[in-house]
């Protein structure tokens, strides 16, 4: 196999771990004015992601960073054309990072509805834009023979992106709704199972909507078992849901979610930028892709250090494992 495959599936896998688990985080941020009736469930909510958002956010950094390292010509047409929502989804994640930190700083409500404001929309804002962007660039953008994006910010919000932007959120908002289902006990734990049955129940009919639609206009021979697998995930985790059956109603979403973009990628390739003004001028995985040696060497680092990566993370999740209750949030304890 090639190296510029191999790299296209490492950004691949990337890109699935970062929305299977930031997906859940922004769900759970998502749904804070939602499932939580007073602070000190807003303080559960906040606390069952607190130990690994920022790990989870890791997976963007690294997804990043080996995009421009691997496909320089992808990264510098996808950063410069898609500037203003990137930019938009990097202060939402600024901000929530702050809303995280500073929300028990200090005792007054208000202060602390601020913050929790700021979550909110650090979670729904790059949610929704990253369903957008991830659409948009398998349906192809305006580039030219320079390999330089050509449209606007308009050029982005048309129909299957916007369908992929709402398709996104609603997965996210499922997905972290099964999450405090599965991580919380009480009357918070059974809120969430009973609203991730009717918030899925909506995700399924719009998402089945979207994956149609990709597979009939953008897809392949190969993304369209991916993207049923992605529907019967999806259809499993909500009957796991309605029988009580938390850890396997999250599965069912993790799967959805990850199959989801596991059949994007698998429509996009050979592409990793299709060009909607002529197929010539689209990027792929040949004429994207930075140097052999360069490729070469990344792969002996990536074969040393993400095995350590993945080794702490799953170990943090093992450590932090335990369900939680109100009766954990003392009345001066931080929310972390």
């Amino acid at each position: 196999m090639e190296l510029t495959t191999i790299w296209f599936l490492v950004i691949a896998f990337l890109w699935v771990g970062y929305f299977v688990l930031e997906g859940f985080d922004f769900g759970v941020g998502a749904l804070l004015p939602v499932l939580a009736r007073n602070d000190r469930e807003r303080r559960v909510m906040i606390n069952t992601i607190g130990p690994v958002w920022d790990g989870n956010e890791v997976w963007l950094l690294v997804a990043g960073g080996a995009t421009f390292a691997a496909f320089p010509e992808w990264y510098a047409t996808l950063f410069s054309g898609f500037y203003l929502p990137l930019l938009l989804i990097l202060l939402a994640l600024i901000v929530r990072g702050l809303a995280f930190e500073y929300r028990h700083k200090r005792p007054e409500d208000s202060w602390k509805r601020n913050w929790d404001l700021a979550i909110i929309v650090g979670s729904v804002v790059p949610a929704v834009l990253w369903g957008v962007a991830f659409a948009n660039i398998v349906a192809g953008v305006p580039i030219d023979a320079d390999f330089e994006f050509t449209g606007s910010i308009f050029t982005l919000l048309n129909p299957y992106g916007l369908l992929g932007g709402v398709t996104m959120l609603l997965l996210c908002v499922t997905h972290g709704a099964m999450f405090v289902a599965l991580k919380t006990d009480g009357e918070i734990r059974h809120r969430a199972r009973l609203l991730a049955v009717r918030v899925g129940a909506v995700t399924f009919v719009v998402a089945g909507g979207f994956w149609t639609w990709t597979q009939t206009a953008h897809g392949s021979l190969a993304s369209a078992p991916v993207l049923v697998a992605a529907a019967l995930a999806l259809l499993g985790a909500l009957l796991a849901a309605a029988s009580g059956r938390e850890g396997w109603a999250f599965t069912g979403t993790f799967a959805a979610i990850g199959l989801m973009m596991v059949g994007l990628f698998t429509a996009l390739f050979p592409d990793v930028m299709p060009s909607s003004t002529d197929p010539a001028y689209s990027l792929t995985v040949t004429n994207a892709a930075a140097t052999q040696y360069t490729l070469r060497i990344m792969t002996w680092v990536a074969v040393a250090f993400t095995p350590i990566v993945l080794g702490y993370q799953a170990w943090s999740y093992w450590v932090f494992r335990r369900r939680l209750t109100v009766e954990h949030i003392s009345a001066d304890a931080p929310a972390r």
